[in-house]
């Protein structure tokens, strides 16, 4: 037994998924189980034994369901990684956003049926699995050995980008958008209900996002954020037409591009292939804004996995736009604002204040 582990506790009803979510982990290297528990009530007793790192969390079980567990381990100042599993409904967006908000790290959608489960088992665990790795990545890091086969795709991937670009000069403080883009993945969706709880309601600009989530998810969003906000917020459709002092969130599974046509601004949405391994994909929404925003394109890059958001990031700085990221204390996960600043393309570093601050300033 190693002397450094990650500890994981299984939290879910279903016999079916416990041992489908054990089998994955026990897999991994350097990871215990150390408990699995059939409702909230049990879970918290196994939390106060074992004190694990990561918490595998179901939000809908009898006893005491997801939400109520994970606001008491939260009371109880645990610092675990909680991961939720989810049903892709509108009830299950709802208690997911609200998991988000009382302190889960991120969030799983279930297959539809216990079936679909046993017959797609390999697919329905990688995502968890994947989602695992970033929020532990520290201690991870120093556990697992990366494949060579890893290693390759990494390599390719960031050899995509041959050197730092150079970009237009700007003067921030002078620097006034037309249009502000928002990227985000893991730990998004909280971090966006706190930012637009915040802003202004006299916006002068429209704001686009690409969240990572499902369908379903981005509609209960947008409509979280205008009950928070007071701007009208919209799940982009095809065809919708961008207005100033308007919201726009990418809806689930498709990409959002802007385009424009007879002197208007209208929402693109369509199903091309996944950028990144995700759709929607922060990197469309990004290019296309750059190109018909050139110097007029304010950018942010919130926290995420992966490195969605770069290629889009790098676009806006060349066509002498402006491009902010979030600073690496204040992320759930620092991969896409550490993949922009990895090839310079930003400039700024900011807390989630300092953006609040910074699109109460210039939108």
């Amino acid at each position: 037994m190693s002397a450094v582990e990650i500890k994981a506790l299984i939290v879910d009803d279903s016999v079916v998924y416990r041992s489908q979510i054990r089998s994955a982990l026990e897999a991994l290297s350097n990871v215990r189980i150390v408990g699995t528990a059939a409702n909230g009530l049990l879970a918290l007793k196994q939390m106060e034994q074992q004190k694990p790192d990561l918490v595998i969390l179901d939000l809908e079980m009898p006893e005491m369901d997801g939400l109520t567990t994970l606001r008491e381990i939260r009371k109880n100042n645990q610092q675990a990684k909680v991961l939720v599993f989810s049903s892709l409904s509108r009830r299950g967006a709802e208690i997911t956003l609200d998991a988000l908000r009382f302190g889960a790290s991120d969030f799983v959608t279930k297959p539809g049926s216990e079936i679909t489960l046993k017959e797609d088992a390999a697919t329905s665990v990688l995502t968890p699995i994947e989602k695992i790795k970033a929020l532990l990545k520290e201690k991870i890091e120093a556990l697992f050995k990366v494949e060579d086969s890893e290693k390759k795709i990494s390599l390719k991937d960031s050899a995509s980008i041959d050197r730092i670009p150079t970009f237009p000069p700007l003067i921030w403080d002078l620097f006034k958008p037309s249009i502000i883009v928002i990227g985000s993945s893991t730990g998004g969706p909280s971090l966006l209900e706190k930012i637009f709880s915040q802003i202004k309601k006299d916006i002068s600009v429209p704001i686009l996002v690409t969240q990572h989530m499902p369908p379903v998810f981005t509609a209960t969003l947008a409509e979280r954020i205008q009950a928070l906000s007071g701007i009208s917020t919209h799940e982009a459709a095809q065809g919708m037409k961008i207005e100033n002092g308007h919201i726009y969130i990418a809806k689930g599974d498709y990409h959002l591009r802007i385009q424009k046509k007879d002197h208007g601004l209208y929402c693109q949405l369509d199903q091309d292939q996944q950028v990144h391994s995700v759709r929607p994909a922060v990197d469309h929404l990004f290019t296309t804004a750059a190109e018909l925003f050139p110097k007029q394109c304010l950018g942010f890059v919130l926290t995420g996995m992966g490195y969605d958001g770069r290629d889009g990031a790098i676009q806006i700085k060349k066509s002498g736009g402006a491009m902010a990221i979030q600073s690496e204390e204040t992320c759930t996960v620092f991969g896409m604002p550490g993949a922009v600043k990895s090839v310079g393309a930003y400039d700024r570093i900011f807390s989630p204040d300092e953006i609040i601050k910074t699109i109460n300033e210039k939108a």
